[in-house]
C-alpha cells in the first residue's frame, strides 16, 4: 500500500488516458484537468476548554458545464488541496457517466474528528458553512457527506446557510435526515450502487455473483452496506477490514452481524470465529471480487502485482493509482472504476435535491427502482464504450463517455468573451 501518489496527478493522467479516444484539442483537455476555483481558508475557533485553534479547510470547484457543483465534505487529517481538487475532478466525471446534471465540488478540513467533542464540531461546521456561504446555494454548489461526516454535519450546514440567508432552502445541502428534507434510500445508496454495479459485472462476463466470494476493504458505511447487499445476492462474504485490521473466515461471514460488532467494539476484530488479517493481506486475497471501501491509493503498482481477486469494484474514491491499472489490465483484472460504481452516492443526492425543488418526496422503494436504472443503463454505456473503442480498461472507456458529455455542453454553451 503506498501514500505517496499524488491523488491530482492520478486523475490528470486518467483524464489523459481517455483522451487517445476523444477529439478535443489540447486547450479543452487542459481545462478539463484542473479546477476551475479553489477555497482554501483557515477557520478558527474556540475549544471546550476556552482556547483557541485554527485548521485549514478547502472547498474545489472543479467543472460547472453540465451543472451546479455537486460533492461530498470530509473530515480527515489527510485532507490537502491536492486531495480535494482531485476529488472534485473525480466528482464532476462521476456525475456525467451516470448522466446527472452536475459538475464537480469536493471539501475538507484537515482535522481527525475523534479529537474534538461533538460542541467542537459544530462550531467547525459552521465556521465552515460561513466560509462557504458565498459559494454554495441550490443553483450554484450543493455538497454533502463524505468521510467522517453524515446527516449531523448536513444538518447544522443547512441551518447555518438558511440562518445567514434568512431563507429556506433544503436543496443548498445533500445527506440530511428525512426530517429536515433528506431523502429516502440515501444512506444506503453508496453501497448499493456498488452491489448493482457488481452484479451487472459477473452478469456481463457471464458469472454468477451468488456463489462469489468476496472480500471488503473497508467496513464503514458503503462497505458494510455493500457487503450486505452482495450477501442479499448470494454472494460469500469471506473477509472485511477496517482501519484496525481485518477478519477472513473461508465459509463465509454475516455482514450484517459484523457491523452490529463493529458498532458495539469499534471494530471488526475479534469477530467470532475468524482469523485475523492485515489489510494488505485482504486485498491480495484469492476471492472473485474485491471491494476496496477505504481512502484513496490503496492499491499501487507494486501490490497490484499480488492481487488474486478477478473483478474489483470500487466503493471508494480512487483506491487505485494509475501504475495499479495498468498491472491489473496486464492480468486481466476487470476493475468496474469508482466514478460508476461508488456513484449511487450522487445519485440519490440529485433525487434528493430534486425532491426538496419540488416540496414533493418520494418512497424509498421509488428512490431504488430509480437508482437501479440509471446505474445499470450507466454500465451498459460502459460497457458499449469499451467495446466501441477498444479501450484497455473499464476505467478508460467510463472518462470517454464522461469527458465526451462534458465537452458536449462546453461546445453547445460556446465561448463566453
Amino acid at each position: 500500500m503506498t501514500g505517496q501518489a499524488n491523488p491530482f496527478e492520478s486523475l490528470q493522467e486518467q483524464v489523459d488516458d481517455a483522451a487517445a479516444f476523444l477529439d478535443a484539442s489540447p486547450g479543452v483537455l487542459d481545462r478539463l484537468k484542473n479546477p476551475e476555483r479553489v477555497l482554501e481558508t483557515n477557520l478558527t475557533i474556540e475549544r471546550d476548554d476556552g482556547s483557541l485553534e485554527t485548521v485549514r479547510a478547502y472547498r474545489s470547484q472543479f467543472n460547472g458545464d453540465r451543472g451546479p457543483y455537486k460533492g461530498g465534505i470530509r473530515y480527515h487529517p489527510g485532507v490537502t488541496r491536492d486531495e480535494v481538487k482531485a476529488l472534485s475532478g473525480w466528482m464532476a466525471y462521476k456525475c456525467a457517466v451516470v448522466d446527472i446534471p452536475y459538475g464537480g465540488g469536493k471539501g475538507g478540513i484537515a482535522i481527525d474528528p475523534a479529537d474534538y467533542s461533538e460542541d467542537e464540531l459544530e462550531r467547525l461546521t459552521r465556521a465552515f458553512a460561513t466560509e462557504l456561504r458565498p459559494l454554495i446555494g441550490e443553483d450554484r454548489d450543493i455538497p454533502a457527506p463524505d468521510v467522517n461526516t453524515g446527516q449531523r454535519e448536513m444538518n447544522w450546514i443547512k441551518d447555518t446557510y438558511e440562518t445567514l440567508e434568512n431563507t429556506t432552502a433544503p436543496g443548498v445541502i445533500t445527506g440530511k435526515a428525512l426530517d429536515s428534507g433528506g431523502s429516502e434510500g440515501r444512506v444506503e445508496a453508496t453501497g448499493r450502487s456498488v452491489a448493482l454495479s457488481a452484479r451487472e459485472a459477473f452478469d456481463w462476463l457471464d458469472r454468477d455473483i451468488a456463489g462469489a466470494t468476496v472480500a471488503v476493504q473497508g467496513y464503514g458505511n458503503a462497505g458494510s452496506i455493500a457487503a450486505a447487499l452482495l450477501a442479499d445476492l448470494g454472494a460469500d462474504v469471506v473477509a472485511v477490514s477496517d482501519s484496525s485490521g481485518g477478519i477472513h473466515a473461508p465459509d463465509g461471514l454475516d455482514p450484517r452481524a459484523v457491523k452490529a460488532h463493529k458498532v458495539e467494539t469499534g471494530s471488526v476484530s475479534g469477530y467470532s470465529d475468524t482469523e485475523s488479517l492485515t489489510n494488505e493481506e485482504l486485498l491480495t486475497l484469492d476471492v472473485d471480487l474485491l471491494v476496496p471501501a477505504a481512502l484513496e491509493n490503496a492499491i499501487d503498482g507494486d501490490l497490484a502485482a499480488d492481487v488474486s481477486a478477478d473483478v474489483i469494484v470500487e466503493a471508494a474514491n480512487g483506491p487505485l493509482t494509475p501504475d495499479a491499472d495498468d498491472v491489473l489490465a496486464e492480468k486481466d483484472v476487470y476493475v468496474v472504476p469508482d466514478i460508476l460504481a461508488n456513484a449511487g452516492g450522487v445519485t440519490v443526492s440529485y433525487f434528493e435535491w430534486v425532491q426538496n425543488r419540488q416540496r414533493f418526496y418520494w418512497t424509498e422503494s421509488r428512490v431504488n427502482e430509480e437508482l437501479e436504472r440509471m446505474i445499470v443503463d450507466a454500465f451498459d454505456r460502459l460497457v458499449d464504450s469499451y467495446e466501441t473503442n477498444d479501450a484497455p480498461n473499464l476505467r478508460t472507456a467510463a472518462y470517454v463517455v464522461a469527458i465526451d458529455r462534458i465537452i458536449n455542453a462546453y461546445d453547445q454553451a460556446g465561448n463566453w468573451p
